[in-house]
């Protein structure tokens, strides 16, 4: 755990001055921390309420200068890198800078890179990964291109470092894209929409009045409000498991996440249905678009009264359900990461 490695550093009491934490977690061990002296950047959702709901200062983007800081490593290496940039770019030359991060994540490789550009000293090794600490140099010392920026994905769209599929649009949306009806509802919810691609395709189909994208990742968001201009859009910075509205829509449209860390696990796509079920009148339909290898047929049948496959390849299967059963919505399973 990063918490076993953080209590190596720190120990029981809490550093001098302020502290920024980039990318720590609901499940992250902060007791060695002062809430009030401590920022967290998070922009996961479900992440960034449990860490408000301890007291800390959980913010999207940091906000003023630190004494020290603490970088939790991701597995991209564009966003590892990124959030490094944004660490060091809050504290002075000389500042103790952290960086924690398992095997699996790349920390070894970071840490290769990071000895050729500063001082590195205090390496901990503990539950398969690693912590150290390197000293800043004067400005300037790391490479230009590390800083997080636009990336074009697709004509006229971009995405930042760490958004999930932020190389192009994911084959499985783009399966699911070609298969909905010419014609689609008039109030749809695309449910985890990432940086929005979907959900312009959606956007062209005659029928749709209104569509609510609602995605859990800040970066995300932020990327579909610059790719999605359509007046008819609305956004929400949300946790599609908990997601709700004043009014039920007559449509939901999703490819739903299905991983935790580095394994699948069907029950947050489950916990997606259940969601959809909820935000559904009992005539309406859900469409989705899931890996052929994940049994979702189930989760289906205890949310809609009627299920159906609408195509697919060896690959992915697109369902179709109506007929919610709304009184069977809620969460009963862990919350989702990234796909």
């Amino acid at each position: 755990m990063a918490g076993s490695r953080l209590e190596l550093v720190f120990g029981g009491t809490p550093p001098e001055g302020r502290m920024l934490l980039v990318g720590a977690g609901a499940a992250t061990d902060l007791e060695p921390f002062d809430a009030g002296r401590t920022q967290i950047l998070q922009g996961f959702y479900p992440d960034h309420s449990a860490l408000k709901a301890r007291g800390f200062d959980a913010v999207t983007e940091a906000a003023g200068d630190f004494d020290t800081a603490v970088v939790f490593l991701p597995r991209a290496r564009a966003a590892a890198r990124a959030r490094i940039v944004e660490a060091a770019s809050r504290l002075a030359p000389g500042a103790a800078l952290w960086i924690d991060g398992q095997k699996t994540d790349g920390v070894d490789a970071v840490l290769k890179e990071m000895r050729a550009l500063a001082p590195v000293e205090e390496i901990h090794s503990r539950a398969h990964g690693k912590i150290f600490r390197v000293t800043l140099p004067a400005a300037g010392w790391l490479p230009a291109d590390w800083a997080a920026s636009d990336h074009e994905a697709a004509p006229g769209m971009v995405t930042r470092p760490g958004v999930f599929s932020a190389d192009g649009p994911d084959p499985a949306s783009q399966a699911l894209a070609a298969a909905l009806p010419e014609k689609l509802p008039t109030r749809i919810v695309d449910l985890g929409a990432g940086w929005g691609w979907l959900s312009a395709e959606i956007l062209k189909h005659p029928g749709v009045e209104v569509l609510h994208l609602v995605e859990a990742d800040a970066a995300a968001l932020d990327c579909a409000r610059r790719n999605v201009t359509d007046p008819r859009a609305r956004f929400h910075w949300a946790d599609a498991l908990d997601f709700r509205l004043p009014e039920p829509v007559n449509g939901v449209i999703m490819n739903p996440p299905f991983h935790e860390g580095r394994a699948a696990d069907p029950r947050i796509g489950a916990g997606f249905i259940r969601a959809a079920a909820g935000l559904l009148t009992g005539a309406r339909r859900l469409w989705m678009v899931a890996n052929r290898h994940l049994p979702y047929e189930q989760a289906l049948r205890d949310c809609f009264a009627d299920v159906t496959e609408l195509g697919g390849d060896s690959r992915f299967k697109i369902l179709t359900a109506s007929g919610a059963r709304r009184a069977g919505a809620g969460r009963t399973q862990p919350k989702g990461g990234r796909r």
